[in-house]
C-alpha cells in the first residue's frame, strides 16, 4: 500500500508539471484541439516521464500540506516554462501586428481559428506560416526535450527560486520586443521613406489630397514588404530553437 501511495505521488507531481506546461504552451493547449486528445497525450507524456525521471523527495515522509506545497511549485513552474515559450513565440505576431499599424489595418479583426481570440490578419497569416515551418522542423519535438531538460535540472518535488522563474519570463517579454522590433525594422524604414516622400508631395503640389492618396499606398508597401518578408521566417525557426535553449529556467 505504502509503495502505491508513494508512486501515485511521483505521478501527480508529474502530471501537474506537465498539465500546467500543455495548457499554455502554443500548438498544445490552442482550443482548437479536442480535450480529450490533450487529456489523452498529457497521461502519455506522464506516464512516460514519470517512468523515467526520478523524484527529488520521499514520498514516504511527506505530509499532505508539503505535498499541496510541491504540487503547488510543480503547477507554478510548469507554466513559468509554458509562458516563457508563448512570449518568444510570439515574436513573428508581434512583427506582424506592427506592420498592421503601419498599414492602417489596427482595426482590423478577425477570429483567429487556432486559439479562438480575436486577431489580426496579417499578424495571424506570418503567425500560421512560421507554425507550418515550425512544425515541419520537428518543433513539437522541442516541447518534449523542454519536458526532459527540466527533469533533468529540476527533478519533481524540486522547483527553481521565484528569481530564477521572474527572470526567465521577463528575460523572455524583453526578448520578444527586441526581437520583434528587429524583423520589422526593414518594414517601418519603407514606411519611413514612404512618409519623407509623401511629405515632399505635399510641399511640392499643395493641393494634392496626401491623406487619400497615402492609403492606398501604405496598404500596397505593407503587403509587399510582408511578402518579402516571409522567406526570412523559415531562418528564425533555428533562431527560436536557440532562444529556448538560453532563455528557459532550466
Amino acid at each position: 500500500m505504502e509503495l502505491i501511495i508513494e508512486k501515485l505521488l511521483g505521478f501527480v507531481m508529474v502530471l501537474t508539471r506537465i498539465s500546467a506546461f500543455l495548457l499554455v504552451v502554443p500548438v498544445f493547449g490552442w482550443k482548437s484541439i479536442p480535450v480529450r486528445i490533450k487529456v489523452a497525450m498529457t497521461l502519455l507524456l506522464t506516464i512516460f516521464f514519470s517512468m523515467i525521471t526520478p523524484f527529488a523527495v520521499d514520498s514516504r515522509q511527506v505530509s499532505v500540506l508539503e505535498a499541496v506545497l510541491l504540487l503547488t511549485n510543480e503547477a507554478s513552474y510548469g507554466l513559468a516554462l509554458g509562458l516563457v515559450i508563448v512570449l518568444i513565440f510570439s515574436v513573428v505576431k508581434f512583427s506582424g501586428r506592427i506592420a498592421e499599424r503601419q498599414m492602417g489595418l489596427a482595426m482590423a479583426q478577425i477570429l483567429d481559428p487556432l486559439t479562438g481570440e480575436r486577431a489580426q490578419p496579417v499578424g495571424s497569416l506570418l503567425e500560421m506560416i512560421f507554425i507550418i515551418l515550425f512544425l515541419s522542423a520537428n518543433g513539437h519535438h522541442l516541447f518534449l526535450l523542454i519536458i526532459s531538460r527540466s527533469y533533468d535540472a529540476f527533478p519533481a518535488g524540486s522547483i527553481p527560486t521565484i528569481a530564477v522563474l521572474t527572470e526567465g519570463v521577463i528575460t523572455a517579454g524583453s526578448t520578444m520586443f527586441v526581437a520583434g522590433l528587429r524583423l520589422a525594422a526593414p518594414l517601418l524604414a519603407a514606411f519611413l521613406v514612404l512618409m519623407v516622400v509623401l511629405a515632399v508631395l505635399a510641399r511640392i503640389v499643395p493641393e494634392m489630397n496626401i491623406l487619400f492618396i497615402s492609403l492606398p499606398l501604405r496598404v500596397g508597401l505593407g503587403l509587399l514588404m510582408v511578402a518579402i518578408f516571409v522567406p526570412f521566417i523559415d531562418g528564425f525557426v533555428a533562431e527560436f530553437a536557440d532562444w529556448m535553449g538560453k532563455l528557459l529556467p532550466v
